[in-house]
């Protein structure tokens, strides 16, 4: 049997089924003409662009595009940059315009997640709902494909291979296409000309001036490999048990063993359908139409993923759309598949037929949900994760749908909207969360994930505070997932976890719940963060490789995790959900109840006041809140070594690229630890900063320290470096 006459065979079959379910498979002559679409945008994307690119992203992704240095020459760009009558405003980066000006996408995956990663700049500062300090996602891109959306950038292919560490002048080279997020951002975010006015002009000798670190340095402070790291440093865990009050345990934890799949607990399902519990889709009480207008109840979910022959991978899409319509007839107008049957006709391979099903039988108890002020935690199996996951895929979640429900304060959790538009950057999230359910549908892991919600009932007494600075490794290399392995690892996050990772968002908080996955589960169950409020969760798992950040975003293959796991299974990751402020003034992050509120929540996220500081593992953190957010690096570093010192944990800082950033910090977290000074007297320092300064300021935060704690300034400048 030819096989020409086996895929004719497999068609008849298919055209039998589509009958059977009254649906009507594409003309041929569609057929065709789509597959003419998709060779044309194939060949498109092997055309490689003849100018050479820089590793920066587009439209203002970190970049300092348009902005004139004292040490580089001025950028293209249609405007010009506008020059500030307050000079504090000067090192913050603001945005800057490509000469062709940012896509439409560009301003949307700016404005969809709490912050914009380790970025100092974005492409645009306006967003909504302003009161409740929250950027929410707009409405995702309706724009027609371009050949422009596949274009494939220079060296992209080898773009997920882990670099060897590279010298300070290999980061700022832009003749070089970067392949990890942080290569992204390699521009100094305080090049700036001579402010008019300072009190702290230069001398002659460049190295007093804050250009003094070599340049192949890329890293300072105390060597990485002496901070603590999970499970090295950790405490012996207790028995893991359900506590009704603080604990909700999923699994039966006498049978928790190595290798083997944990066992659901309670043995038999409980139905609850209340405000206290995710309402489930498997519960009698969540009934809905379907096409012949016959009330049913959900009984469970088979998720099937079929790749055939290259000749049926069209009908791919259709099967989706209509196991996803099939529970949300009421959508079917209204809902745009258009991202998920652009992924379906890329895949370009043939593999052997892949299913996974995947019923409520591994969810036997109730989810209680996480709401504000709580402090609780959820510990569930990797294997419960996957089952709600593929749920979430299917959008089977009731009463998940509309803003208007009781779940308003809450995070989405259907991936309808990443179904939607037809950006480039909605296909590869697609590729990065199949590569997840193929993996467990391989193999499905057998850990444990634990999802704490963390409340902060009293917060330290920052003015009288004696700490002492902890240690401090600061980098212009490297990734918080990857070096920072064994650490607290911090997600810049939404008060919304997760921020825009089901809808067109594409940042740090995004990206890394893609290659997690398990982290969107948190969506499900987590309402919005208050002030004094975190999410912590433990055990996920990274089952992809990425390279680029937003518009540049690429999925680069499966990834073997060897994260070792604790006594309770779980891997020893741990992600800290924060949220910063956002800040429309530049000098309102001054403002006394301002840092307050940013160091309550560090310091919400790092305290562990239960255990011991010799178990606590380092901070591994970046430039929290800045970015679309206008957060100023030198100060937000400054809030989190604070945080972090309080709560008796070292750091690990990743300017990302930002080499000047990196010597300014470390020159000021040096010139605090040796003059012994606390953090109480930090916390006091900056307060006399912004009465006597920000409202004329005529200098930077640093200099304003070095100046109040050591008065001869030509002394102190000789040893330390200032961010100018």
């Amino acid at each position: 049997m030819t096989l020409q006459l086996y895929m004719n065979i497999i068609l008849l079959h298919f055209i039998e089924i589509c009958v059977l379910i009254n649906f009507t498979p594409p003309s041929v002559g569609d057929q065709i003409s789509r597959s003419e679409t998709v060779d044309q945008d194939r060949r498109k994307i092997q055309v490689k662009p003849k100018i050479e690119m820089e590793p920066q992203p587009k439209a203002g992704a970190g970049c300092l595009r348009g902005v004139k240095t004292k040490k580089s020459p001025q950028r293209s760009g249609h405007k010009q940059l506008r020059k500030f009558r307050n000079t504090l405003e000067q090192w913050l980066v603001k945005p800057a315009k490509c000469a062709t000006g940012p896509r439409p996408d560009d301003q949307q995956d700016k404005m969809t997640t709490r912050d914009s990663f380790q970025s100092t700049s974005s492409t645009s500062s306006n967003s909504k709902n302003t009161a409740n300090h929250s950027i929410s996602e707009s409405d995702e891109d309706t724009q027609p494909l371009t050949s422009q959306d596949f274009l494939v950038l220079p060296d992209s292919t080898d773009c997920g291979n882990r670099e060897k560490p590279r010298h300070h002048d290999q980061i700022q080279s832009s003749s070089k296409q970067s392949g990890k997020i942080t290569e992204f951002f390699s521009g100094t975010s305080s090049r700036f000309s001579s402010r008019p006015g300072r009190s702290d002009q230069p001398s002659d000798n460049q190295d007093a001036e804050g250009g003094g670190a070599s340049q192949e340095v890329t890293w300072l402070g105390t060597p990485i490999s002496e901070l603590r790291r999970m499970p090295d440093c950790s405490a012996p865990l207790p028995q893991l048990e359900d506590d009704p009050d603080l604990h909700t345990v999923m699994i039966k934890t006498d049978f928790l063993k190595d290798d083997n799949i944990p066992v659901p607990y309670p043995s038999k399902f409980k139905d609850t359908w209340d405000d206290v519990y995710v309402k489930m889709p498997c519960s009698s009480w969540n009934l809905f139409p379907i096409e012949d207008e016959v009330i049913v109840y959900f009984y469970g979910i088979v998720f099937t993923v079929v790749i055939i022959l290259n000749g049926l991978l069209y009908f791919i899409y259709f099967f989706l759309q209509n196991a996803i319509l099939k529970y949300n007839a009421s959508h079917a107008k209204k809902w745009d598949f258009r991202a998920l049957h652009i992924y379906c006709a890329k895949v370009n391979k043939c593999t052997h037929t892949e299913q996974m099903i995947l019923t409520f039988l591994c969810l036997l108890q109730p989810i209680p949900l996480l709401k504000r002020g709580m402090n609780h935690s959820i510990t569930m199996s990797q294997e419960q994760v996957a089952c709600l996951l593929a749920n979430a895929f299917f959008c089977t979640f009731p009463r998940r749908n509309s803003r208007k429900s009781e779940y308003t304060n809450y995070p989405d959790i259907n991936f309808y909207r990443l179904f939607e538009g037809t950006s480039t950057k909605k296909i590869e999230k697609l590729k990065t969360l199949m590569c997840y359910f193929e993996s467990v549908t391989k193999q499905m892991p057998a850990g444990l994930v634990t999802f704490t919600r963390k409340h902060l009932d009293k917060p330290p007494k920052w003015k009288s505070s004696q700490t002492q600075l902890t240690k401090l490794h600061i980098t212009c290399e490297g990734t918080i997932e990857d070096d920072g392995c064994g650490m607290l690892q911090v997600d810049f996050a939404n008060r919304f976890v997760g921020g825009g990772v089901t809808g067109s968002g594409l940042v740090q908080e995004e990206i890394r719940f893609l290659i997690n996955p398990e982290l969107i589960v948190s969506r499900l169950f987590t309402e919005v963060l208050d002030h004094n409020e975190c999410l912590i969760i433990t055990g996920t798992q990274q089952y992809s490789k990425y390279s680029g950040y937003a518009q540049t975003y690429q999925w680069e293959g499966n990834h073997e995790d060897v994260t070792p796991r604790d006594n309770w299974q779980r891997r020893c990751t741990e992600v800290v959900a924060i949220d910063a402020l956002l800040f429309r003034n530049f000098l309102e992050q001054f403002q006394p109840m301002k840092i307050n509120r940013e160091l309550n929540k560090a310091f919400c996220g790092f305290a562990r006041p239960e255990q011991k500081p010799e178990h606590l593992s380092a901070v591994a953190t970046g430039n929290w809140g800045c970015g679309v957010f206008g957060g100023d690096t030198r100060l937000k570093a400054l809030v989190q070594m604070l945080a972090a010192a309080e709560a008796g944990r070292d750091v690990a800082y990743f300017t990302f690229g930002d080499s000047r950033l990196m010597t300014d910090v470390y020159n000021m977290h040096s010139f605090l630890t040796q003059k012994n000074i606390s953090v109480g007297e930090v916390y006091d320092l900056l307060e006399q900063y912004y009465h006597s300064v920000c409202k004329n300021p005529d200098i930077s935060l640093y200099s304003f320290i070095y100046q109040q704690v050591h008065p001869n300034s030509d002394s102190v400048r000789a040893d330390v470096p200032t961010e100018d």
